[in-house]
């Protein structure tokens, strides 16, 4: 069987694939600063055969890792390095940073990239076994949580060639689904304005404080006259110095997201009218600062179906004493009505006898068809040129908040590990079938042409726009 040999090669090798993870949880880098995150994951993948292209995409830490045994299909596997800011955490059940103020993986990236590493690697030997013919492309994908790697990964041609794609989050639950994300723009405006004593003179001064506050507070007012499902976020990034000086310059940071692309744009053109508008007021000039953008997912029902019949055929681990005990002990950092209210939110089968458990070991059919993710993730972009999934397994309790020191110390311990190596297995499980059965890869091709109905991606950047190296 061509996919034993896989989960054979994952599970003599699964001490080297923990470790990988955990040095990447170790070094826990933000976006586009992934320097020794993207070197661990190229050099490791490097020594087991595969010809790494390093620096893509105008980005120093993205990576191609490619492997072929000559013609056939060829999958892609896509794995994140990076970190967010302030959520570093030790492995242990209560909040206690490696380092105050420090990067952490609380989204768990670092057992999402190691996935997509060993699972490449898994076919690498399946396929050289068995005399398996295709291609097998690993992505090292930074700045996910910025929005930024895959879109310059797509905008530079990196996926053409590129049958299908596979990708892995940590979650809270073993399913692959159907269901969409949100559109988005992220873009600063910078606005000027002139300095002058506040009291003595204030005449003279051109408050760029005020082009702020003029512009948020016309964004506010337009929320209540765009679609529902639309959202608005935005943060004033510098705001002025102290009080007795009339500010010369302020900035915020905006994102504007939509179901679809073409409902976020109307939106986004709006703000920047709204812009334009508080200079009329505050008399300020402003200049546009654009970011990144990304599509909304292209959701794909046979690569979904796919992905969870290999993890009713893997079967999904469950927990042992020692990990329920750290899992109890966490769970009392987490606020129970927020767990019911989350839980009653994710409308995942059953949610109403799961609010007094600690973890959802089921694998659960797709329950996400037709909904739309407030979020937006940059996975949607590659979505609109090859058939695409990102499948989640549980990696961490029931009610742990994206983005927290939990979701950090559960990606360091043994509850993270039983899920890299579920994942790993699955995704080669996954990309084995693409590779030797080909009803199923042209199944999902022709689920991808259908749902594209037609339309051409254009990318969301402009083409002169470089990758923003230094957000943080």
């Amino acid at each position: 069987m061509v996919k034993e040999s896989a989960f054979n090669w994952i599970e003599a090798n699964e001490k080297e694939i923990v470790k990988v993870s955990d040095r990447a949880w170790e070094y826990a880098e933000v976006g586009l600063q992934e320097t020794k995150t993207s070197k661990l994951f190229a050099d490791w993948i490097e020594r087991q055969g595969f010809k790494l292209e390093r620096g893509v995409a105008d980005m120093p830490t993205a990576f191609v890792a490619t492997w072929s045994n000559g013609d056939g299909p060829t999958i892609g596997l896509m794995g994140e390095l990076d970190a967010l800011s302030g959520l570093s955490q030790k492995a242990v059940p209560y909040k206690e940073p490696v380092k105050e103020g420090a990067p952490g993986h609380g989204c768990g990236h670092n057992i999402h990239g190691t996935t997509a590493l060993a699972a490449a690697v898994a076919m690498k030997n399946a396929m050289e076994e068995k005399k398996i013919k295709g291609t097998v492309k690993m992505y090292g994908c930074p700045a996910e949580e910025t929005l930024v790697g895959k879109v310059w990964l797509v905008r530079h041609n990196l996926f053409n060639g590129v049958d299908a794609c596979l990708s892995h989050h940590p979650g809270s639950s073993n399913t692959a689904g159907t269901g969409s994300s949100n559109s988005m723009n992220s873009f600063k405006v910078h606005f000027y304005g002139r300095t002058a004593h506040s009291a003595g003179d204030p005449e003279n001064g051109i408050s760029a404080l005020d082009g702020v506050e003029l512009m948020s507070n016309g964004v506010n007012f337009m929320r209540e006259h765009i679609i529902e499902k639309a959202r608005v976020h935005y943060v004033t990034e510098v705001g002025g110095g102290q009080p007795n000086v009339v500010p010369a310059y302020a900035r915020v940071w905006y994102y504007v997201r939509a179901p679809e692309r073409e409902q976020m744009e109307p939106i986004y053109d709006w703000v920047l009218q709204i812009a334009d508008g508080a200079d009329k007021m505050a008399r300020t000039t402003h200049k546009i600062e654009f970011l990144t953008g990304c599509y909304n997912e292209l959701p794909n029902k046979a690569l979904a179906d796919l992905i969870v019949a290999n993890m009713r055929e893997i079967g999904a681990p469950t927990h042992n004493e020692a990990e329920l005990k750290f899992a109890k002990e966490l769970s009392k950092s987490i606020n129970p009505a927020q767990k019911k209210e989350g839980l009653r939110k994710s409308e995942r089968p059953g949610w109403e006898k799961l609010v007094d458990e600690l973890f959802d070991d089921r694998v659960l059919d797709d329950y996400r068809a037709g909904k739309v993710g407030a979020g937006s993730t940059d996975v949607s972009d590659v979505s609109w040129v090859t058939p695409t999934n990102e499948f989640s397994t549980t990696t961490c309790i029931l009610g742990t908040p994206g983005h927290s020191w939990q979701f950090t110390a559960q990606g360091g311990m043994s509850i993270g590990h039983k899920s890299l190596i579920f994942a790993t297995k699955t995704m080669a499980g996954a990309g084995l079938d693409l590779m030797t059965k080909p009803k199923l890869l042209k199944a999902t091709k022709a689920e991808f042409k259908e749902r594209l109905a037609g339309r051409k991606y254009k990318p969301p950047i402009p083409l002169d726009l470089k990758p923003p190296l230094k957000q943080f």
